[in-house]
This record gives structure tokens, C-alpha cells and sequence, in this order.
């Protein structure tokens, strides 16, 4: 089963890089204390009749439901995955810089929300590789969710929003991409007790972790 609890061992340090030329770059400098599991398997979710959520890997009995599919290695979805990211990788590294925000965050979020699948669709409505939700499209210029070059536009827009909005903080950062900016500040700027939220943004800064160094097999 999947350890969502394990203790707090993410230390980030914000590194913002002076203005050196026409480009701003941004720079983000994650260290952990120790190491972090890597997330790799099928995500089910449970509700049950208390309100409690559940996350496992490993679903048993009835009532769980899969709200993740990673792809496994040697299978065609993997090599699907493995190629669009490929693909899009160029453009997704454009429109990170041109916004200032750190490439690697922003291909963490895609590989956490969508996969890299441009056609992913959520029951809640979120569209495209960033699932960008309709109110959220509208508000940061994209006029077709479904385009790969708007969507990232749109959602890497809105990750230099929030990171201004937040300090630069990243946790609190993906924590309202998750649940939305308003879920952070009614907990006073602290990431929202949601399970999936706390999910989340552990599971986003493992992947970022992975390709700040590099790692492409995962």
C-alpha cells in the first residue's frame, strides 16, 4: 500500500536569479532530507460512511475507485506516455521559461494531472494536460482547452500565479492548483486537510524531485 503519511522531509529552497538578460529565469532548488518513495502505482480512492477518505494501491472490498492509472513499463500505454512526453517536453520547457516558471515543476504537475495524455478528461470537468477547469481556462486567455499549446499556456500561467500569490512557496503552490487558491487561505496559508490535497503535493514533489535530477524512466 502506498505510505501517505510518512514524515514531513521535503525542505525546499527558493532561488529567484536576478535579471541577466532579456529572459528572467526562475530557479527552484529542491533538497531532501532523506529519500521519498517514488509513486508509481494505480491510485484508488474510498469514501466512506464517516466522510473518511482512503487512498491505496491496493484495493479490498467494495467501494474504492481508480482515480490514477500509471502506466506500467514494457506496456503500450508506458510507451504512449514515454512519447508524448518526449513530444511535448520542447514546448512545455517554452512556455515555462517564458513565463518564469521552473520547466520541472511544470512537467511534474502534467505528469501528476494528466499523464501527459492531452485528451484527459476528469469527472469534475478538468480538461487537457494541466486539466484546466472551464473558470480557470477563461481566466488566463485559453479559448480551447483541448489545444496542447493553450492548455500549458494557461496552466503554467496560473502556476506563476499562485506562486506569486504564495511567496514562491511550492507546497502551498500546488496545494491550491489541487483545491483551489480560496481551500488555502481559509486555512490560513497552510495546505488544506484534504487527503487528496496532502496527496498531492507530496506526490507532485516526489516527480519534481525526479526530473530536477534528471530521471526519465519513471
Amino acid at each position: 500500500m502506498i505510505e501517505l503519511c510518512y514524515n514531513e522531509c521535503v525542505l525546499i529552497t527558493i532561488l529567484l536569479a536576478v535579471l541577466m538578460s532579456p529572459i528572467y529565469c526562475f530557479s527552484v532548488m529542491l533538497v531532501l532530507l532523506i529519500t521519498a518513495p517514488e509513486v508509481k502505482a494505480d491510485l484508488y480512492k474510498k469514501t466512506d460512511e464517516q466522510g473518511r477518505v482512503f487512498f491505496t494501491d491496493t484495493p479490498e472490498g467494495s467501494g474504492f475507485r481508480l482515480i490514477m492509472r500509471t502506466p506500467k513499463k514494457g506496456t503500450i500505454q508506458y510507451k504512449n506516455f514515454q512519447q508524448n512526453r518526449r513530444q511535448l517536453t520542447p514546448l512545455i520547457r517554452q512556455q515555462a521559461r517564458q513565463f518564469k516558471v521552473d520547466p520541472s515543476l511544470v512537467m511534474a504537475v502534467i505528469h501528476a494531472e494528466s499523464a501527459y495524455d492531452k485528451n484527459a478528461i476528469s469527472r469534475a470537468g478538468a480538461v487537457g494536460l494541466m486539466q484546466l477547469m472551464p473558470g480557470t481556462a477563461k481566466r488566463f486567455g485559453v479559448n480551447n482547452r483541448n489545444d496542447a499549446a493553450q492548455n500549458i499556456q494557461g496552466g503554467v500561467r496560473y502556476l506563476r500565479y499562485l506562486l506569486e500569490l504564495f511567496d514562491f512557496n511550492i507546497r502551498l503552490t500546488l496545494a491550491a492548483y489541487n483545491a483551489g487558491e480560496s481551500a488555502v487561505k481559509k486555512y490560513g496559508n497552510k495546505i488544506p486537510p484534504y487527503k487528496e490535497t496532502q496527496h498531492y503535493v507530496k506526490k507532485v514533489l516526489v516527480y519534481y524531485q525526479n526530473y530536477l535530477s534528471g530521471k526519465r524512466d519513471f
